[in-house]
């Protein structure tokens, strides 16, 4: 079989919603799929039209509860068991990222597990977008299209026209993502500096650098309880920041999330959707990664080049 093979876009149940634009974007219907559910719970999705030799593209985030992954990785085996030519696993959001090493004793390393568990479905090639933890593509044996919100993110910032920008990061781990940001703006970049007492909770922070009558955007990977964001912006507001804006890629909104986002001093939460939002809130602002999923599914699919998705 040539990479001729006709393409076929398929969705699991809990991307639909970004699936149908990718789709739309690319210039293709989703195809037909189905999910049987039984009585105790387990379930059994089926293709419900020939993929046959196709070049199959399977469009689901893994994000919770964790049927998510496990019907991304039923539909990985039943393409391979329908005879599919290639499989190429599209995940805007790749759950278990955060579990990328071994942090305290007798710990899985949840990503690299995840990471075989796709391969040994018999996925070809893996497409995400912006990981916790970069080295996540090495857990792989196999292409992994690593792509970065970035290059919707940047006009959205310009398009605001602030005066006086500082990005920052929420932590010493997103330096690397803050500076490349502030080095593409030309502007000054601060780092939050916190600690934790345990998971989820953020016991002491710090600002390194100077907010005082700056607007700031602090740039992150995934918003998840939004304790570190809330208190990183409220200590920027009392060491004198005009305004602080958050941008991150994955909105996970999990447990008090909400909450501390409508009684924080955050101006605006600009995110993706990558995961859908639990509820709607006048403080988030959601911009849509389909455009550029639908471009790198093309330029995959006709080998061409994707370097021109990214920005940095």
């Amino acid at each position: 079989m040539s990479l001729t093979a006709p393409i076929k876009l398929f969705s699991g149940t809990a991307t639909k919603y970004l699936a149908e634009k990718i789709a739309e974007g690319y210039g293709a219907n989703l195809g037909k799929s189905a999910k049987q559910v039984f009585s105790d719970g387990e379930f059994q999705p089926s293709y419900e039209e020939t993929v046959r030799g196709n070049h199959v593209f399977v469009i689901q985030s893994t994000f919770q509860p964790a049927e998510n992954l496990f019907e991304l990785l039923l539909m990985i085996d039943a393409a391979k068991r329908a005879s599919a030519y290639k499989i190429v696993a599209v995940i805007p959001y790749f759950g278990y990222a955060r579990q990328d090493r071994k942090d305290k004793p007798r710990v899985s390393i949840g990503a690299k597990l995840v990471a075989d568990l796709l391969v040994t479905a018999g996925v070809s090639r893996i497409m995400t977008m912006d990981l916790h933890a970069d080295q996540i593509q090495g857990f792989f044996n196999i292409p992994v299209d690593h792509l970065y919100a970035s290059s919707i993110f940047m006009p959205y910032i310009r398009g605001l026209n602030l005066e006086d920008l500082v990005i920052a990061a929420p932590d010493m781990g997103g330096s690397k993502r803050a500076n490349a940001y502030s080095s593409y703006l030309g502007t000054p970049v601060v780092i939050s500096h916190k600690s934790r007492s345990k998971a989820n909770e953020v016991s002491e922070m710090k600002v390194i650098g100077d907010v005082e009558n700056k607007n700031v955007i602090i740039v992150d990977d995934m918003v998840d309880t939004a304790g570190t964001i809330t208190k990183a912006a409220g200590i920027m507001m009392g060491n004198g920041a005009k305004s602080v804006r958050v941008m991150a890629t994955h909105p996970i909104l999990s447990g008090p999330a909400y909450e501390r986002l409508e009684n924080s001093a955050i101006k605006e939460l600009i995110v993706t959707d990558t995961i859908p939002l639990k509820q709607q809130s006048d403080k988030i602002t959601v911009l849509s990664v389909a455009d550029i999923f639908a471009n790198t599914i093309k330029s995959v699919y006709n080998e061409r080049s994707i370097s021109s998705n990214f920005i940095f």
